[in-house]
């Protein structure tokens, strides 16, 4: 009979894939927890022998008395390396879950405070499964039953014994891990509800202060506090008991083997058996008993970390994406479609943007027009990967946005504030083209209206540059790089009129052979688009 396949999308087959291409290292690491049965089989035939023959004579007893501390040390030894090699393989595991989270926050935008909370905790919740679960698991598979094959050769009714306790030892193992499953998922939840809350409260904490809502922040802090409490309670509850029960079933087995070999020595046994035990094979099968349940104590003492990285594989799951490569320098601009796209940034609160549909030739400019709050920023920040899209799709030539690598290198982006940096101007409009050349950091500037000295020096508040250059700055960048999509956002607000007449032409050069979106109130600048839609 073969086993039923995982799901591709179940968490077990995610943390399968995420071992993957570190499978040489879990494969060493479960060898090493499989080899711990060797120095333990080489303990109790040590110890055995040395009793036995210590009745003679103490001098014979002390070569087996070294074959026991021997296989002590080795037994350390082997469960040290275990330890260190199960540690690189979580190290290596988180290292690249970590990596594609931050790229996909980074590269494409996908920005949250569950996402945020998955890259610190989440990550974290794997490193249990596969520095400590995963070898574990082999070794509960493999090593009871080679430690009872050893104990069988000196009484196969001893063994027959321990493989009958294994089975109340394995149910009891299935019942609590499938409890226990439950409860960490909602633990983990918890935990992300706890972080969003907190991060969300600490972005707006002057608006907070501001307003006095202190206290009740404090208060709704204090209940996201409380609800983890009580969830990690119940998973360290449900830890507890299943630990209790699997000790006792262990106890009880061992129990057992005790009396069985006892009442063998003495020849007490109530129904006849078909062997008869001495005293060197009596104390190595009595001796060997606690080893059989060692490695499923282990496992079910680190089921917990399976339990972990399972509840947070949900938050840790990035869609594949679709490459989208940026277009080589000359490339024709490409088409932008909107299909019925919604916007909205909290499941509580109304879109910002809903049912919008707009065709975006190849080239053209398209000026967006409306009242402040209905949605023109954020169709932008869209294309940026700094808006969620909630609904519908935007399609760049036919390529599904929510499906691509992002847009970031193919977008020149000059925004209302831009940002600046510590150095020369020079160094600001380098920014966003590292590797461009003087002359065309020089060609960037005189088209944006940039004349003066590109080597003053500029703070990281802006120091040295009016209002006016600032926005000419962000127009710098986006004439240097090579990007065939513009997007401006208000590119003349708060500027006089002579100024703004000024900044038209910058506006006009930077959106030459470029398919460009400006969000602007100014009836000037829309005179600059080829069309003009009001949202």
């Amino acid at each position: 009979m073969t086993a039923a396949p995982i799901p591709s999308d179940s968490p077990a087959a995610w943390l399968k894939r995420a071992g993957r291409p570190h499978r040489r290292l879990a494969a060493v690491a479960a060898l090493l927890a499989v080899a711990d049965v060797l120095p333990a089989i080489g303990f109790a035939a040590g110890l055995s022998l040395a009793i036995v023959n210590a009745v003679p004579s103490i001098v014979d007893a002390l070569p087996w008395l070294g074959l026991a501390v021997a296989s002590l040390l080795l037994r350390g030894l082997i469960g040290q390396a275990a330890v260190i090699v199960g540690a690189r393989t979580g190290r290596a595991v988180k290292i690249d879950a970590r990596t594609r989270l931050l790229s996909d926050l980074f590269n494409r935008g996908r920005r949250s405070t569950q996402r945020l909370t998955a890259i610190v905790e989440g990550v974290e919740g794997l490193d249990g499964y596969f520095s400590r679960f995963a070898p574990l698991r082999m070794a509960a598979a493999l090593s009871p039953l080679l430690i009872i094959a050893a104990a069988a050769v000196a009484s196969p009714v001893s063994a027959g014994v321990l493989i009958f306790t294994l089975f109340p030892f394995i149910c009891g193992m299935i019942l609590a891990g499938t409890a226990a499953a439950r409860e960490s998922r909602r633990q983990f939840e918890a935990l992300e509800r706890l972080g969003g809350l907190f991060l969300d409260r600490v972005r707006a904490l002057p608006a907070v202060l501001a307003f006095g809502a202190g206290p009740a922040t404090t208060a709704e802090i204090a209940r996201g506090a409380d609800e983890l409490e009580k969830r990690t309670s119940r998973v360290l509850r449900i830890a507890f008991i299943s630990s209790g029960v699997l000790e006792f079933f262990s106890a009880l087995a061992v129990a057992l083997i005790a009396v069985y070999c006892g009442f063998n020595l003495l020849g007490l046994l109530p129904f006849p058996v078909p062997e008869k035990l001495d005293l060197a094979r009596a104390f190595f099968v009595l001796a060997l008993a606690p080893e059989v349940y060692q490695p499923l104590r282990r496992l079910a003492a680190a089921y917990h970390d399976r339990q972990a990285a399972e509840a947070a594989v949900p938050a840790l799951i990035t869609p594949e994406p679709v490459a989208l490569p940026a277009p080589p320098t000359g490339e024709a601009a490409p088409a932008i479609l909107f299909e019925n796209v919604a916007i909205a940034y909290a499941a509580d609160r109304p879109p910002v943007l809903n049912a919008f549909t707009l065709s975006v030739a190849p080239g053209e400019t398209v000026a967006l027009l409306g009242a402040s709050g209905v949605g023109k920023s954020s169709l932008l920040h869209l294309l940026l990967g700094m808006a969620p899209l909630s609904d519908g799709e935007v399609r760049i030539d036919d390529i599904p946005l929510s499906r691509s690598a992002g847009l970031a290198g193919q977008v020149a982006w000059a925004g209302q504030a831009p940002v600046v940096v510590p150095g020369t101007l020079a160094q600001n409009i380098a920014v966003a083209d590292p590797s461009a050349c003087p002359g065309r950091l020089e060609m960037a500037a005189r088209a944006a209206g940039l004349t003066a000295d590109l080597d003053r020096p500029i703070d990281e508040r802006g120091g040295g540059l009016s209002g006016g250059e600032r926005r000419r700055l962000g127009l710098a960048r986006a004439i240097l790089k090579r990007a065939p999509i513009l997007l401006l956002d208000e590119p003349t607000a708060n500027l006089d009129p002579g100024s703004e007449q000024a900044m038209l032409a910058v506006i006009r050069t930077a959106a030459q052979g470029r398919t460009t979106l400006i969000a602007t109130h100014s009836d000037a600048v829309a005179g600059l688009a080829d069309r003009v839609v009001r949202l």
